[in-house]
Parts: C-alpha cells; sequence; structure tokens
C-alpha cells in the first residue's frame, strides 16, 4: 500500500513517483478488479495477470492497448515492471515459446525483463461505464445504458435468525454490497416465522440445550447481490451471524442486471442526417474511411454503440429500434442484416475502443494519485488504411 502520500507535478501524462511510495502488483490488481471485476469477463475470454507476480513490489504502471515489444521496451525505458492492458496478449494456451511467433517472442521478452502483464478485456467490456460507454459519451450520446444485459450475474441470499439480531445483521450485509438492485441499494426483504432445531450432545447453542428440540420466533432475509461479491458477503455473514450453525441458501437469478452487459445506448442531443452522423463518427474516432450500410434516407436519433467486435449486437439493436449502430470488424454478410431497418457503421475495431486506455488510466490516476501511471505512446493497432493515395 501507499506508505506516504506526496504530491507531485504531471507532466506527459506521467505522475512520477518518490522512492518512498511502495505498492505491490497485488494490491493494484485489486483496485482494477474493484472497478471491472472478472467475474464478469466472458467465458472465452483470457484475463487477469497473465505474467508475472503478484507480491512483486510494483516501480510503475505503464497503460497500453495491446502489449507489443515495443510497449515493453517503454516500460523497460521507463523502469516500470508492470504493464496493465486492454487486449490480452495470450488468448489460449502456449506449448513452447521458441520466438517464431509474435507472441512468443513478446512473452519471452516480458519475462526477461522481468514485466507483469495483466489484461482487463471483457470484465470491462461488461462494465456499465466501461468500454462502449466511453465511446457513446464520446459521441455525445445522452441518457446511456447498457445494449445488452449479461445473463446469470446475480444470487439471492436466505438467511434465518432472531428477530432481535436482524437489523445488526442486515447492515453489514449491506455494507458488503448485498441488497443492491439497479439504482437501489439497501434492498431486502423480511418474512417473520417459527424456527426449530435441536443441537446433539456436542452442539453449543446459544438457544436451547443440547438434545431438546427448540422453536424460536426468528425472521427469513432474503437480499440480492452481484455474483462477485459472493465470498465477502458469506464472509460477513458467518462472522455476524449469532447461531453457531448458520442455515442458509444461495441461489442464481435470471433476473436482468442493468449494471453489467455488452454494448452501450444512448441519444443525440439533436437528431441529425445520415451522412452528418457519419462525418460525427469520422471526427470523434479519428478516421476517415468509414464503412456502412445503405442509407435509409432518415434521421439519426437512438444509437447504440459497441467498442471492438459487435455484430452480435446488430439483432439487439434492431431490437430496441436504434436509427444506428457504431461499432467493429463486420464482414460483408453482417451488412445484409441492417434489412433497411437500421444503419450500420464500421468504424474499426481500435478506433471505437481508442478511449479504453485514457478510461483504465484515469480510473488508477483517482485511486493512486502519487503513484507512476503512464500512457504508452505506442500507437497498437495493427491496421492502416490508405485512401487518396495517402497512407494514415
Amino acid at each position: 500500500m501507499v506508505k506516504k502520500m506526496v504530491f507531485l507535478p504531471q507532466k506527459d501524462n506521467i505522475i512520477f513517483a518518490m522512492n518512498n511510495i511502495s505498492m505491490k502488483i497485488q494490491e493494484i490488481i485489486s483496485i482494477l478488479e474493484q472497478f471491472a471485476p472478472t467475474a464478469y469477463a466472458e467465458e472465452f475470454d483470457n484475463v487477469g495477470l497473465l505474467i508475472g507476480k503478484a507480491e512483486t513490489e510494483c516501480t510503475g504502471i505503464l497503460i497500453s492497448h495491446d502489449v507489443l515489444e515495443n510497449v515493453i521496451d517503454e516500460a523497460v525505458a521507463k523502469k516500470f515492471n508492470f504493464i496493465v492492458c486492454f487486449h490480452p496478449i495470450i488468448f489460449s494456451g502456449l506449448k513452447k515459446i521458441t520466438e517464431k511467433t509474435y507472441v512468443e517472442r513478446i512473452v519471452a521478452k516480458a519475462i526477461k525483463n522481468d514485466i507483469a502483464i495483466y489484461a482487463i478485456h471483457t470484465a470491462l467490456d461488461n462494465h456499465k461505464e466501461g468500454v462502449s460507454h466511453s465511446l457513446a459519451a464520446a459521441l455525445g450520446l445522452n441518457n446511456i445504458h447498457i445494449l445488452i444485459p449479461q445473463e446469470n450475474t446475480l444470487k439471492q441470499l436466505t438467511t434465518y435468525l432472531p428477530k432481535e439480531n436482524s437489523n445488526a445483521l442486515l447492515e453489514k450485509l449491506y455494507e458488503a454490497g448485498a441488497g443492491a438492485l439497479g439504482d437501489y441499494d439497501e434492498c431486502s426483504f423480511v418474512t417473520e416465522g417459527t424456527g426449530s432445531f435441536r443441537g446433539n450432545e456436542k452442539a453449543q447453542p446459544r438457544l436451547g440445550k443440547p438434545m431438546l428440540r427448540e422453536a424460536v420466533k426468528e425472521v427469513q432475509l432474503n437480499l440480492i447481490f452481484q455474483k462477485h461479491l459472493e465470498g465477502k458477503i458469506l464472509q460477513t455473514l458467518f462472522k455476524n451471524h449469532p447461531y453457531e450453525e448458520i442455515a442458509f441458501q444461495i441461489y442464481p437469478l435470471d433476473n436482468t442486471n442493468k449494471k453489467i452487459g455488452m454494448g452501450s445506448v444512448g441519444t443525440l442531443n439533436k437528431e441529425m442526417t445520415e451522412e452528418d452522423f457519419l462525418k460525427l463518427v469520422g471526427q470523434k474516432l479519428k478516421i476517415n474511411f468509414l464503412k456502412h450500410s445503405s442509407f435509409l434516407n432518415k434521421k439519426i436519433k437512438k444509437v447504440a454503440v459497441i467498442g471492438g467486435s459487435g455484430s452480435f449486437a446488430i439483432s439487439e439493436a434492431k431490437q430496441i429500434e436504434a436509427d444506428a449502430l457504431v461499432t467493429g470488424d463486420l464482414k460483408y454478410h453482417d451488412f445484409f442484416q441492417a434489412e433497411n431497418q437500421i444503419l450500420l457503421v464500421d468504424g474499426g475495431h481500435y478506433e471505437t475502443e481508442r478511449f479504453t486506455k485514457k478510461l483504465i488510466h484515469d480510473h488508477l490516476i483517482e485511486k493512486m494519485p502519487n503513484f507512476a501511471i503512464a500512457l504508452s505512446k505506442s500507437i497498437t493497432n495493427p491496421v492502416k488504411y490508405f485512401s487518396d493515395g495517402k497512407k494514415e
């Protein structure tokens, strides 16, 4: 943890650290995972600490979109030993490291230079104010909310205890994050009833005596919570429940969780023509080359966005009657899915995620205002453009 807080001048997106500021990589990972829990990353993904040891003392954090060899060179030059990246460099298991492929060379170089690498990817994609939210905000959208809520992210805790102890336990469970539902917190449902139990000869009951059945006026507590908090909530329950043996159940729920999911949708301040909308997208994404479906000759007002590859969201965008969907990596046949209902815009994978690096940077700066944190200056976009006889 930070031993001493020293305010220092900021220069070139770097806040320089003094030697008396100490933090282990695991502490930084905890900050990242409170922000974007890995429990909500997609199953295909490979997020978390990919290279390095969590207990290592961190000398500085370099934030990059991807990790390439030149990004590692940047970290070495700055004497930083921790890279936080958006895309993971390792998606599937490596069977060998012979440095014949770019992935093998990057992994080998990171290990040789004692550089730890952490990837956040779809954990941040599924954050309510994550990748797509940043894109929506950059396009000037209002009333931004999640386009495709993630399923199976909510659970319910049910437990039983004497009525006189219920308020104290509820307060502790609220503090642990239970009872949060959408834009509300401290939500619960309490039912009164009679509980019965009998302890054996080894039991040490708080109420009653061993080998005698006891009937007690109890309450049933029911609270919803987000699944990544389960460990913390159970620890709180076990620590604060008055009974020796605690009766409780955890139920998975199918309820929609509007705080977790892919993509964003919002509205423009004023409706605009399709041509003007494409100009806006190109300007904000800093790209002069946009692929799009056929014009529908209607105004654009309601806009859906997916940072990165978002063809999977076309049907959802049409279902909510969005006028346009801005994403990347649309293939030839994807554009047919517009079906004269929506304007599909391919702004490029990197370009629609271009605000992500700063999002991570700003969060870490807020949480660690005097630690050495820098944005990578490397442009890792592998896609180049050629138009009007000029390279871009």
